[in-house]
């Protein structure tokens, strides 16, 4: 068996070993095991069946991880993906209204055309032909709008017909145990503690089970402790795939808008952990940048056919890079991780909503962070992503900020005659953004 994992992952060569691999996996599933109660939350808000998710998420998790480290022979794991999931529930379902069965078709085709444009290196044209003042604003607004959802879940934030929205009843128990779980989660962080969030959603869990609601506590009693996972009957193959090809004047910018994330927040994601293990070249390229976003595409795919949202590779692999993996092997031992993590489901039933939330703003805060790459001398740039970032809360749609980013974009580029600095790529995706609004194909 040793032999056999020296072959396959090149332990000696990368400077590692079957230990260190197991404790860097266990490090990356400790980081972020908290996907197991949260994604199925959040899907679930948009009218999904809860019955079953725990297992999809699980079973996308471990097939996706497992792709990777196979395919590439990193040390990422994936899982559905944090903004993905709420652009899927609250934008795609609750906003536009489209049945969830066909919002899973809408995943399939994002992961089909992701593919294609892998597989052609359109991708890498694309990638370098959008500014990065977009990106950034991008990347910081789904920051911002899965904090708001977060603050908004744990009643830190509530509507107000005045001025739209205002602060909670900050008297309440649950309100005021979901700021102390935040609070808590960022100190925990901040004293790099391993799992920090997952320790935060137990901890709310363990005193929510001493909280008085109406209709009983907060957290319920779990029945058992281990248990057969969920049947995931509900989701399985439920995708309708002819629905975003019948509507594709109402669909092509869900789909646009998750590839558009999707891309860059994998690219993102590839470099950032690879540098932090050393495996890019001398270049500062990465060797299977190629085959590590076919993994990411294919367990897409594979994602919607189970019953989730696009599965995306995932920064807290970077915890297990520092723990000292270097191969796909520790991406395996995550993926066992999470098929063992599904006995407990019983348990993970009984986690309420509150516990997840400052999941979601720690999540917000993370994705925030790289506002500080953004170059704020410049006026054109700091325009665009500031908002892209804005739109996003506040219409409570990422497509229509990503839409309103690239229109400011190009408009200030336009005004200011730089017009040549734009790409044609840049100039065609405005173009049909105004088309839609002009026409209103939503």
């Amino acid at each position: 068996m040793i032999k056999i994992l020296e072959t396959l992952f090149k332990l000696q060569e990368h400077g590692t070993d079957i230990r260190k691999e197991i404790v860097a996996g266990l490090t990356t599933f400790a980081a972020m095991s908290y996907v197991l109660v949260v994604n199925p939350s959040i899907l679930a808000a948009g009218g999904m069946p809860i019955e079953g998710l725990i297992t999809v998420t699980a079973l996308a998790a471990c097939i996706g991880t497992i792709m990777m480290g196979l395919m590439t022979n990193y040390p990422i794991a994936m899982a559905p993906g944090m903004g993905l999931n709420a652009f899927f529930a609250f934008t795609i379902c609750l906003t536009r209204e489209v049945p969830w069965e066909a919002a899973l078709g809408i995943v399939f085709w994002n992961g089909i055309l992701f593919l294609l444009l892998s597989l052609t290196g359109i991708r890498t044209k694309i990638a370098e032909s959008v500014p990065e003042a977009l990106k950034i604003g991008v990347q910081c607004g789904i920051g911002l709008f899965i904090a708001f959802i977060g603050l908004k879940n744990a009643g830190l934030v509530v509507s107000n017909p005045a001025t739209f929205v205002s602060i909670g009843d900050l008297s309440q128990p649950v309100t005021l145990l979901a700021l102390f779980g935040v609070l808590l989660t960022v100190v925990l962080i901040i004293k790099n503690v391993t799992g920090a969030i997952l320790i935060s959603v137990v901890v709310l869990t363990v005193i929510g089970a001493f909280i008085p609601t109406e209709t009983g506590y907060l957290t319920t009693h779990p029945e058992s402790i281990l248990g057969a996972p969920d049947s995931i009957s509900n989701t399985f193959f439920a995708m309708d795939i002819m629905y975003p090809i019948i509507n594709i004047a109402q669909t092509w910018d869900l789909i646009f808008a998750l590839v558009f994330v999707n891309m860059f927040d994998t690219i993102g994601t590839l470099i950032g952990v690879t540098r932090k293990a050393n495996l890019v070249d001398k270049k500062g390229k990465l060797p299977k940048m190629g085959a590590a976003l076919t993994a990411d595409a294919g367990a897409s795919v594979i994602g919607a056919s189970l019953g989730t949202s696009p599965v995306t590779s995932y920064i807290e692999s970077a915890a297990g890079v520092s723990a000292g993996g270097k191969t796909g092997l520790t991406a395996i031992v995550v993926g066992i991780c999470f098929i063992l993590a599904l006995f407990l489901t019983p348990l993970m039933k009984v986690i309420p909503l509150m516990a997840t939330t400052p999941a979601l703003i720690m999540v917000g805060i993370f994705m925030m962070e790289s506002f500080r790459h953004l170059d704020t001398s410049d006026m054109t740039s700091l325009a665009t992503a500031t908002v892209a970032l804005i739109a996003m809360p506040l219409t409570f749609s990422i497509s229509e900020g990503i839409a309103l980013g690239f229109i400011t974009y190009v408009g200030i580029m336009m005004g200011t005659n730089r017009m040549k600095e734009v790409s044609g790529i840049t100039y065609f995706i405005t173009a049909i953004f105004l088309l839609r609004y002009i026409f209103d194909l939503k």
